[in-house]
């Protein structure tokens, strides 16, 4: 068959790529041209090698470019795998924390093991709470909470066979059909059951290419089919195909809590615990543990915010009335900052995006930062003039004066924080750094530390230099 134009340029590709690839297994030196290629056209030109010509070229390339181009493997899993535990662990570090889990997922199981103690810890933790989903298989999580119908019986004697088991089982939206050897054979929605004929049989209303799950299934999986389904919940089945139980809606929201229940505390800057209760039963030893590392760090960084408080103590003497107004300047910044990284986190989360829709995430918070900031702003000069012309006697112009400082600063704090708060979780997810676990406790500080010097600065311009109110 005769190649499209494309494919031709790709075969060319290719080609140029294994004649570089075996030049350099050859020479061991790596010639600058190879960063003229994609990774996806190395990656692909890669497939074409054996193993051993993969895993001595993966070798000289190193773990960082390595870490690069594996994403664009066919089998990234496997093609992994087949380098030493060492090297494949250094190559995951230097992956994105989601593609790195992502890639082991695929990986064969015996090869995590091995692996598993040379990746650093941030990824070796990730790579624990995934393996904790894929290794319970759903038979110790599923429900006996259901329904089931013989198939050889009428509508009519299916309402009573419902009445009659919904005694002991509530969860009647969907009813299970089996043959009389427990055998599974289809659904039945409670709705449609109710509107069939009394006298029809259950096939006529039975689906029989209802979703079901396999008790020795791993929860992951599991979990994925009842999201994509979006059904209350899925039947079990054992290896022959007879009805055991059903996981449920319950266990779908447990799955996805403990799932982000980790990203929760990162963002809070606490260490992960090991089980659900553990936060109400531990000690104060613990807590602590858990806790004061980033508080250490942050404590230095207040000290330094609050050194450029200091800074501006001749502004706070001459225009005291300023420090009333401080602790709302710093609270919507740090409110904005932080609906900032909460939008970058979830992106993040989503997908591995790219230089160009970094930039235009940036764009888009801080215009949001803007706009927050100037109708707000708008919203306090007058409420805040009034305030200090009847409430504090203070004159009409100079009232007028500070609440115009307050409203500005509000505006470039908030779209500062904006920008802060997309911009710090993006560059540590661009340094391969989990953004969830840097980027919280640090926003605060950053926040505070902008809004200080925003609010003061405008201030100590705006009342001193310009308007010469002191």
């Amino acid at each position: 068959m005769r190649m499209n134009y494309r494919e031709l340029i790709n075969r060319e590709i290719a080609d140029t790529l294994i004649s570089l690839f075996r030049s350099i297994l050859t020479s061991g030196r790596l010639p600058d041209c190879l960063k003229d290629f994609h990774e996806h056209d190395i990656a692909q030109a890669m497939e074409e090698l054996d193993p051993d010509e993969r895993r001595k070229l993966c070798g000289i390339l190193g773990a960082r470019l390595s870490a690069d181009i594996f994403p664009y493997f066919d089998e990234p899993g496997l093609r992994l795998a087949e380098l030493s535990p060492e090297f494949a662990a250094a190559v995951a570090d230097a992956m994105d924390t989601d593609e790195a889990m992502e890639i082991l997922d695929e990986t064969p199981a015996p090869f995590r093991a091995r692996l598993a103690p040379y990746l650093q810890p941030e990824t070796a933790e990730e790579l624990r709470l995934l393996l904790s989903y894929e290794d319970e298989e759903i038979g110790s999580r599923m429900s006996t909470n259901y329904i089931s119908i013989l198939r050889s019986l009428s509508v009519k004697e299916a309402m009573r066979e419902l009445i009659r088991q919904s005694e002991e089982n509530d969860n009647i939206s969907t009813l299970y059909v089996v043959d009389s050897q427990g055998f599974f054979c289809g659904a039945i929605e409670l709705k449609d059951l109710i509107l069939a004929r009394e006298g029809s049989s259950l096939e006529e209303c039975t689906v029989t290419s209802y979703p079901f799950v396999r008790d020795h299934d791993s929860m992951e999986e599991a979990m994925e089919w009842a999201v994509d389904y979006e059904e209350d919940s899925l039947p079990v089945l054992d290896q022959d195909g007879r009805l055991l139980g059903v996981i449920t809606a319950q266990e779908v929201v447990d799955y996805l809590e403990h799932a982000s229940k980790d990203v929760v505390g990162r963002l809070a800057g606490i260490s992960d615990g090991e089980d659900g209760d553990e936060d109400l039963r531990e000690t104060l030893a613990v807590s602590l543990k858990k806790r004061m590392p980033w508080l250490v760090v942050l404590l230095f960084l207040g000290m330094f915010v609050s050194s450029i408080v200091g800074m501006f103590e001749g502004i706070v003497a001459k225009v005291a009335i300023l420090v009333c107004f401080q602790s709302l300047i710093l609270d919507m910044a740090g409110n904005v900052g932080t609906q900032s990284l909460a939008v970058t986190i979830r992106v993040l989360m989503d997908e591995d995006i790219s230089v160009s829709q970094c930039a235009a995430l940036v764009w888009k918070e801080m215009k949001v930062g803007l706009a927050g900031g100037a109708f707000l702003g708008a919203a306090a000069i007058p409420v805040t003039g009034l305030y200090l012309w009847f409430l504090k006697d203070m004159a009409p112009f100079y009232s007028l004066a500070v609440a115009g400082c307050v409203g500005l600063a509000l505006v470039i704090a908030m779209t500062i924080s904006s920008l802060a708060g997309t911009a710090i979780p993006l560059f540590f997810h661009r340094i391969h750094v989990d953004p969830a676990v840097a980027s919280g406790p640090l926003i605060t500080t950053v926040n505070d530390l902008v809004a200080v010097l925003t609010y003061y600065g405008t201030a100590w311009f705006m009342l001193l230099k310009c308007l010469r109110l002191a």
